[in-house]
């Protein structure tokens, strides 16, 4: 079966540190978008901190009306689609909209519509409840809604595989076009978990930190980590064929080469020892890609600043890449956006394609007590300058899902 290349025409984020090349550019300044949270009374939790998205302006992408019908997780989405599309030169219309599809997912999806509708069936009845409440709070519909907004018509899909959500729809995504059941695919992840109810239960599972100090509180690899910082937003991308991108003259970023998804068949939350189903999705995705471990530059980490996380992505990249893992470049740009959760995969998948693109590795911020079970070059607090030919991005989540991206120069 012939496999179309498949290659990124274009880019769009939403996070606390800004759209997409302001986000790049705080990135690699090592700045942090972490701050004490406000979208909830930080005095009800033990975790005081959120990667808040503060100056979200709906109307700049979507009209009044339609705010209304939408959850937040999916104004971030539609937002950041609108951004993509307009950042690869995309035109969508009759004679192309067939094969243009979207695969979108959210970990969550729309948590605070649910608090908010249920608080109104409490107090007032049935009669009180939206009748939008449904379609605002299912994680679809951000695959829907970027569909209805811009006029994609071919396959639309969602995955929800928990924090690897946003992985597993790009990966999900780059075999649709790679087959040839589309020309372009919109994708990525969603999420606006900043609520009461995650918050709760994040903390009642011990997941978050209880540090409350923004600038230090997530801090990858390094032994003093207690917790993951809970954050909001979407990252979204256009993926194209090869044969396509070219027709249109079109800017490509980087080529989409692997991936790789496994099960840990392990715990409903904890990671499987020594990371045995993230080693699998690596090699899984490096064999895809018609690669050899040791050709990897750079590889952004899952790195939640969780104990067992951050000990067993270690050992399953060393277990992988073997003497190459003392010379390959990770990091955590979670220690600087915090964890978006179902759109980590999408933002972190950027962050990889932006190392290719510049040449510019991001760091790891607030790494400062080595830990004798974390003992690669995390690139340390300060951004390195190197050629990546060949970036790989790794997202963990809940469940055991693993997900594993393997991006190449392209030539």
């Amino acid at each position: 079966m012939v496999r179309n290349r498949v290659v990124v025409t274009g880019m769009g984020a939403i996070t606390s540190l800004g759209e997409k090349d302001q986000l790049w550019e705080n990135l690699i300044a090592g700045k942090s978008g972490i701050d004490l949270i406000t979208k909830v009374n930080k005095d009800d939790f033990p975790a005081k901190v959120a990667s808040e998205i503060k100056d979200w302006d709906p109307q700049a992408y979507i009209g009044k009306k339609d705010i209304k019908r939408m959850d937040l997780f999916t104004q971030y989405a539609v937002g950041a689609a609108k951004m993509a599309v307009e950042d690869a030169g995309l035109q969508i219309n009759d004679q192309n909209a067939e094969k243009v599809g979207v695969w979108v997912g959210s970990g969550i999806g729309g948590l605070e519509t649910y608090e908010e509708q249920f608080r109104n069936f409490l107090d007032k009845g049935y009669r009180r409840v939206s009748p939008f409440f449904v379609p605002m709070l299912i994680p679809d519909m951000a695959a829907g809604q970027i569909s209805i907004h811009l006029g994609a018509k071919g396959i639309n899909s969602c995955t929800v595989t928990a924090c690897a959500t946003g992985t597993n729809s790009i990966g999900d995504a780059f075999k649709v076009i790679e087959r040839g059941d589309a020309e372009v695919m919109i994708t990525g992840g969603a999420e606006a978990p900043l609520t009461n109810m995650a918050f709760a239960g994040f903390s009642t599972a011990r997941a978050l930190t209880f540090n409350e100090d923004p600038q230090t509180a997530s801090r990858p690899f390094d032994k003093n980590r207690d917790g993951f910082v809970m954050g909001e937003g979407a990252g979204i991308l256009i993926l194209e064929s090869l044969d396509s991108a070219l027709a249109r003259d079109a800017h490509i970023y980087a080529e989409i080469v692997g991936y790789g998804a496994t099960a840990d068949a392990y715990h409903i939350t904890a990671p499987a020892p020594e990371g045995e189903g993230a080693q699998r999705a690596m090699l899984q995705a490096i064999e895809d890609a018609g690669l050899r471990p040791d050709q990897v530059d750079y590889i952004n980490a899952h790195g939640t600043s969780t104990p067992f996380n951050d000990k067993f992505e270690t050992a399953a990249i060393k277990a992988v890449f073997k003497e190459h893992a003392n010379q390959v470049l990770i990091s955590s740009t979670k220690s600087m956006t915090g964890h978006l959760l179902g759109a980590a995969g999408g933002v972190e998948a950027i962050a990889s394609i932006m190392a290719i693109e510049t040449g510019i590795v991001p760091p790891t911020i607030n790494y400062q007590t080595p830990d004798p079970d974390c003992d690669l070059d995390y690139v340390p607090n300060k951004a390195r300058k190197k050629i990546v030919d060949v970036a790989l991005s790794n997202s963990l989540g809940f469940g055991g899902h693993n997900a594993c991206l393997v991006f190449k120069k392209y030539q």
